[in-house]
């Protein structure tokens, strides 16, 4: 006879199954919690940061309120408003609105695309330590009286040595990088995300609308960070060592700097919008009870917003003597920009007006936002337009749209989306009592402040002043803007105290309180460190089942990988169009090494910044041997073949698979890189053109032979790397080749080195020289990146983590060298062409 039966069998296994998951996946307590790489742990300290710096630049904003309220006030002296006006600027754009959107999207995207956790755990705790560094260098410079008081833009010739010679530009330049590298790191680790581990069948056509949103996004901010960051470089080296990149005495053009920061500055205005749009798409159709109208019309709306964006930027350069066919074409592109972004809002309202919509809080803020946004787009098509743009572009009335568009397409669907998903984190919902009498003085209170603005705009009140004479008519609409301030600031405070009295006294809710149908809502409340007991599969037997009904299967391990197996942290990788199952993912388990990498750069951050450059050279090496370092043990260290993931379902770990993630990101990385390449060489032909006295220098004469011998030993190391590969996948070892590789890298820095210390002019005395220069440093630090990569190829073969199944870090290199190869002979190319197009310059009549 059998035994007795366990009535509760399923629920002993799936509490089984929770306790082995939690002992996994879990961080430890204490200092522990410094190790975690979990992507809800980092997802939301992103969010309590960034909420914190936009309390901080809320206070900023307040005071400069309080300086224009009336005329010839002596609140702030001019010295120190101009600090508070660019930090509150610089803090609003960098230190919140970007990392904001970013920290929804690193909590949210893996649970709603139904997986456990991004591909690169470290890269995202890394991201964010880079985040909380850099921007608390810059803030802790407001303190010490020496922070950046050039315009949250910094526009040159204001920002160079001769205007600010102090520290305040070089801490903006320096801290404003350093959170770009963040924020890029983290737009790679999103992107190959959200191509790679999404829920097994959920191909790009069935991916939540979310996903799509969050995709597009990443790539924007792939493509437009790196013009900034080129910028950034090129004006703190023209600062620190006397390169004349924006200096128009020596051969630069100041106007180059507007050209690479609004390469960066308008996409990113959309790069901060759709996320929020991404909220949107997802509550609307949840609080209409029907599905979102125009699924496919949206994602093609979303790819056309992001191309169009590119492509407008002068639309901020309106009044800089751009020739009239120019500004023609930059003015149409800014009001055609205005069709995918009226496509997406009559899909909501659609969804709305052919649904049954139901009241709560975040339907305030979305109805906030509709009146906010349209207001925004509306002064847009204005601004659009050449004549009117030309009035108005130094006036209020451009600082009232940018907050209306940017602020108000931010705030209220950030709120909303606040409390819609709380209750996943708490299991309870907002207060009434306080959360609508919130909502209704954010929302007058910001109107009130920013509507004035617009006013006083059309009345022609220049931007960026301190005070002024009383008698131009402003007085009462500023005082009105600097009341409603107020008003807005108590809103967000009793928002604050919302929260706060939610946390503990809010009234409990189900699993699912608003009857979602986006996997979110299919775990835990609040969200275990693995998210999913078992991964969906997006098919028939889960499309319209309630998502609390899911979540029960799911804890059961009825889906994917509902198993522990050797203590691994397992996720499960498909194609990136498809979704079907391809590889098993084996994700790192916590480390301090993300924080100590992160500790090591922001020295060499300061080190740069109080001139030790020695030390900023030494800790940059350092930086680059923890990554080569950190890498030594990753994946497995020796074959397995198929395994089993569940429902039948067998494939490899990603180490013996040709997609791996790593493939991806390096792709993605090196389309980051091609980009920054792209804006230096765009910046080359642009100083050529625009330059000073460029036809009267004496034509520079590099050695064609030091030049072809560099891009002869590229060759040979593209050639090398190859052959050490098929070595590999042979069962044979490369070392030969990749010392031949090694040889050939060693000699292309030698050569290009050479060639830098031959460049004429000197540098230091003109733009030609120190383009040239900078060309040439390009081709040496990827050279020099190359050998980073062979080193780390070296330790991974010694220590049995390169095989005939695992050989995916020597095509990564063969990837590096074969990008190094290309840029390489475009760099050197240009330089050699260099004396041709001074020559034409004074052939010019």
């Amino acid at each position: 006879m059998s035994g007795p039966v366990d009535p509760r069998p399923e629920g002993a296994k799936a509490l089984r199954l929770h306790r082995e998951l939690t002992r996994i996946w879990a961080t430890g307590p204490g200092w522990q919690r410094l190790a975690s790489v979990n992507h809800s742990v980092i997802g939301m300290r992103m969010f309590i940061t960034s909420f914190t710096f936009f309390l901080i630049a809320g206070v900023l904003g307040m005071l400069t309120r309080v300086q224009l309220a009336t005329p010839h006030s002596g609140f702030l002296d001019p010295a120190t408003y101009n600090q508070v006006f660019t930090m509150h600027g610089s803090m609003m754009l960098f230190f919140f609105a970007i990392p904001m959107v970013e920290s929804f999207a690193v909590y949210l995207t893996p649970k709603i695309l139904g997986t456990r956790d991004f591909a690169f755990p470290r890269l995202t705790a890394y991201g964010y330590w880079c985040y909380l560094f850099g921007a608390s260098i810059v803030t802790a410079s407001l303190i010490l009286g020496v922070a950046p008081d050039g315009g949250w833009f910094m526009y040159t010739p204001l920002s160079s040595s001769v205007f600010t010679p102090g520290l305040n530009a070089d801490i903006w330049l320096l801290g404003i990088t350093f959170v770009e590298i963040s924020a890029l790191s983290l737009a790679m680790e999103i992107t190959v995300s959200v191509l790679k581990m999404r829920a097994p069948g959920m191909s790009l056509d069935r991916m939540p609308i979310f996903g799509w949103y969050i995709l597009i996004t990443a790539m924007m901010m792939i493509v437009a960070f790196p013009p900034l960051i080129l910028g950034s470089i090129l004006l703190e080296i023209e600062r620190a060592f006397g390169l004349p990149f924006f200096d128009p005495t020596r051969g630069g053009d100041s106007l180059l700097w507007q050209h690479l920061f609004w390469l960066f500055g308008h996409p990113d205005v959309y790069i901060i919008f759709l996320p929020m749009a991404a909220v949107l798409s997802t509550i609307i159709p949840v609080f209409a009870r029907r599905e979102l109208v125009g699924y496919r019309i949206i994602v093609v709306a979303i790819i056309a917003l992001a191309f169009l964006s590119f492509g407008i930027w002068v639309h901020h350069m309106f009044t800089v003597g751009i020739p009239h066919l120019a500004l023609a074409f930059f003015s149409a592109g800014s009001a055609i920009v205005a069709v995918p972004t009226a496509v997406q809002v009559f899909a909501w309202l659609a969804t709305l007006s052919h649904g049954k919509p139901r009241w709560d809080v975040p339907m305030l803020y979305i109805f906030g936002f509709f009146f906010v946004f349209a207001m925004g787009g509306l002064t847009g098509v204005m601004l659009a337009m050449v004549p009117f743009d030309w009035q108005a572009h130094d006036t209020y009335f451009v600082v009232a749209h940018m907050h209306y568009v940017v602020a108000g397409a931010l705030a209220f669907p950030m709120m909303a989306a606040l409390y819609f998903w709380l209750p996943l984190l708490t299991g309870r919902t907002a207060v009434h009592q306080l959360s609508v009498p919130a909502f209704w003085l954010i929302f007058i209170g910001f109107n009130m402040t920013f509507f004035m603005m617009h006013l006083t705009g059309l009345l022609g009140m220049p931007r960026r002043i301190y005070t002024y004479q009383g008698d131009e008519g402003w007085n009462w609409l500023n005082l009105l803007s600097s009341v409603g301030g107020f008003v807005m600031t108590i809103g967000f405070g009793l928002l604050v105290i919302d929260l706060i009295v939610q946390l503990r006294h809010g009234r409990r809710v189900r699993r699912d309180p608003w009857q979602a149908q986006t996997f979110e809502w299919a775990m835990p409340i609040p969200p275990a460190p693995y998210a999913f007991a078992s991964i969906p599969h997006v098919g028939p037997e889960t499309e319209g089942v309630p998502r609390s009904e899911l979540a029960l299967a799911l804890a059961r391990g009825e889906g994917y990988l509902g198993f522990t197996r050797n203590g691994w942290q397992e996720a499960l990788g498909v194609h990136a169009t498809s979704g079907k199952p391809e590889q098993l993912i084996l994700l790192p388990n916590p480390t301090y090494l993300p924080l100590v990498t992160a500790i090591v750069t922001a020295g060499v951050v300061l080190g740069f910044l109080f001139k030790a450059y020695w030390v900023s050279a030494a800790l940059a090496l350092v930086t680059l041997g923890l990554f080569v370092w950190g890498a030594r043990h990753a994946g497995l260290p020796r074959d397995y073949g198929p395994l089993p993931v569940g429902r039948g379902v067998e494939v490899p770990p990603h180490t013996e698979s040709a997609s791996a993630p790593s493939w991806l990101s390096l792709i993605c990385a090196l389309v980051a890189n091609g980009t920054l390449f792209t804006s230096l060489v765009f910046g080359t032909f642009y100083l050529w053109l625009a330059g000073a006295d460029w036809q009267k220098m004496t034509p520079p004469e590099p050695s064609r032979m030091l030049a072809f011998g560099a891009i002869a030993c590229l060759v040979v190391a593209v050639a090398t790397a190859r052959g050490s590969l098929k070595i590999v996948q042979r069962g044979g070892k490369p070392w030969g080749w990749l010392g031949l590789t090694a040889i050939a890298l060693l000699a292309v820095i030698s050569q290009v080195v050479q060639l830098i210390m031959g460049v004429t002019p000197d540098p230091s005395k003109h733009a030609l020289g120190s383009t040239a220069c900078v060309l040439l440093g390009y081709v040496v630090l990827h050279a020099g990146v190359g050998l980073l990569f062979l080193v780390s190829n070296a330790q991974r073969i010694g220590n049995g983590h390169v095989s005939q199944r695992r050989f995916n870090d020597l095509r990564l290199t063969r990837l590096w060298l074969d990008y190094t190869l290309v840029t390489g002979i475009i760099a050197l190319g240009l330089v050699l062409s260099l004396p041709a197009l001074v020559t034409v310059l004074g052939a010019r009549p």
